[in-house]
Order: structure tokens, then sequence, then C-alpha cells
């Protein structure tokens, strides 16, 4: 059965064996009480990357018990995600989580090429999941934090990257709607060309595993209504369940109109690596951070 909402994917994860979660500089709340809760939950055990004093005083602000963690000492921020990198690399962690560090340090202890987690050739790129209360299901969004244009092949690699994930999801054949300004298709615009070629090579089995078509307008990817009014006939329109936008612009005003209009809950995470990176804003709650790490042990191999 399909995972609808983001509480079922603890569900799901409490079934799999746990694995072990890195944070990389862990000295915020945020980070702390996520991982705390996560624990609690049963789905993971833990190790916090920072400054042990830092830890141990929020530990101690929000009545935590410190002892829950394996604490490893490193105060400085770019140090730090090192260290949590590393620590993956070395098989001393299956999951990695981005704590108060910038995301800039982040993704360069991810990408870097003595000690990172990408695999060679391999893309690197955000993937969401919204649960929105006036949609009638998950979606899945990619990519809205992590590629700023994305060509041809890596908008193909997000497109995969999202249909692994709907299928983790027990979504057995997912509709993908590749984004545009326009369901027209319209050779003067890019981001119509790629759609069209992504959605043609799902007809041709070159992408396998869902319903894929494009381009889509957002509108008419996740409202019948909308669809129907513009006589638009495809497997996917009003009914989408992964939306691949065409750049980090649109991708990102979209999730953050579904967050903070449409009062969506998330879960995100770095895709692409040798493991899931959980990615969340550091100004994200902690209950996001935590469905964050339940995505993340779902996608854990």
């Amino acid at each position: 059965m399909a995972i609808t909402k983001l509480s079922q994917i603890i569900d799901a994860v409490k079934s799999k064996p746990k694995k072990t979660l890195v944070a990389a500089y862990a000295n915020d709340a945020h980070t702390i009480e996520a991982v705390s809760n996560a624990i609690d939950l049963g789905i993971i055990d833990a190790i916090l990357v920072g400054d042990e004093a830092t830890i141990k005083n929020v530990c101690a602000q929000e009545k935590i018990d410190v002892k829950k963690f394996k604490i490893v000492q490193e105060a400085d921020e770019q140090k730090a995600a090192n260290l949590a990198v590393k620590m993956v690399k070395d098989g001393e962690a299956g999951i990695l989580m981005k704590g108060l560090v910038s995301t800039d340090k982040y993704m360069r202890a991810i990408l870097n090429k003595e000690f990172g987690i990408l695999p060679p050739k391999a893309v690197l790129s955000h993937l969401t999941i919204m649960e929105v209360p006036a949609y009638h299901k998950l979606l899945l969004l990619g990519d809205v934090a992590v590629l700023p244009a994305p060509d041809l092949s890596q908008k193909i690699a997000i497109t995969n990257y999202l249909i692994n994930a709907a299928h983790a999801l027990g979504i057995e054949k997912p509709k993908v709607a590749i984004i545009a300004a326009t369901e027209q298709m319209s050779p003067g615009m890019p981001a119509c060309v790629d759609a069209a070629i992504i959605s043609k090579m799902a007809d041709r089995n070159q992408i396998k595993g869902a319903l894929v078509d494009g381009p889509l307008a957002f509108d008419v990817a996740i409202d019948m209504e909308s669809a129907e009014i513009k006589k638009l006939k495809s497997p996917v329109a009003g009914d989408a369940d992964c939306m691949v936008f065409p750049n980090i612009e649109s991708g990102n005003v979209g999730y953050k109109v579904l967050t903070k209009f449409c009062k969506g809950e998330s879960a995100m995470l770095v895709v692409g690596a040798k493991c899931p990176a959980v990615l969340s804003s550091r100004g994200d709650t902690s209950q996001t951070k935590t469905y964050s790490i339940a995505f993340a042990a779902l996608m854990a191999k």
C-alpha cells in the first residue's frame, strides 16, 4: 500500500533494520531534538559531530538525555562536516545529516575528492516530499535547492531519483510531470524541449517504472479541472506524484509557496551520494527534520 502521509514513513521505517546517522556540526536545538525524536521512535542510532560543550548545553536546556548519542568533538564548522562525511565513507554511519553547518560547507564536504561520498559521474540532487493539505496525496519535487540550471542529462537523473523515491513510498507506477511554463510544445523554450525529450524517452522505455509527461504547466499537473478546461489528454495531468522543475528558481519558489501559503509539511534529502544526506534548512522545525531522517532511513540501503 502506498504511503500517503509523512507520518506513515516513520511507521514503514520501523520494520527495517536500524541505520546509524551522523549529524554534521550538530550544535543546534532543532537538529538535536530531531535526532533525539528519531532515536526515541526506534528508527536510527546517532552520532553527533560538533562542539561537545555546546551539544551538552543544548541537551540540558531541552531536557534531552545526552547519553543517547555518541558525541565526536569538533568545534570547527567545516572540519565537523568533513569528519561526518569521512565517517560515512569509512562505514561508521549510513545516513548523513546537516546540522548547523552552512549548506555550501556541507556540500563541499560531500563533494571532496579525497574523502567525499559522490560516486564517479554521479549527479547530486535535492529531493523533497511535500504533504500539502490542499492536495490528495504526497508530492515529490526535484530539484529545489542544489542544481541551479540542470541540463538534460541532469533532468533525466532527477526524474529517475524521483521515480526511485516514489517506489520506496510504495507507488508502483508514479506519475511524473516535467514542469514548464506551458503545456504547449514551444520549440523556443528549452524547458519545453527537454520535457518533451524526457517524456518520449519514457514512452520508449528508456526511463522505466513511471508514467512521464511533459511539458506540463504547474496548474495542469496537479489540478484535474485545469487539465479538462484546457482539453489536455495526459496520463499525468491533474494527478502528478512527482514534479521535475526546469531550474532552481521555479523549484525553490514552488516549494516555498507550498510550504508558506499552502501550509505544506516536508521531508528533504540530497540524493546521488553513497548514502542519503538530510538537507533541510537551518530554520526548519524539528518536525521537518524528523520526517527527513525517516525519509533517509527509508531510502538507505
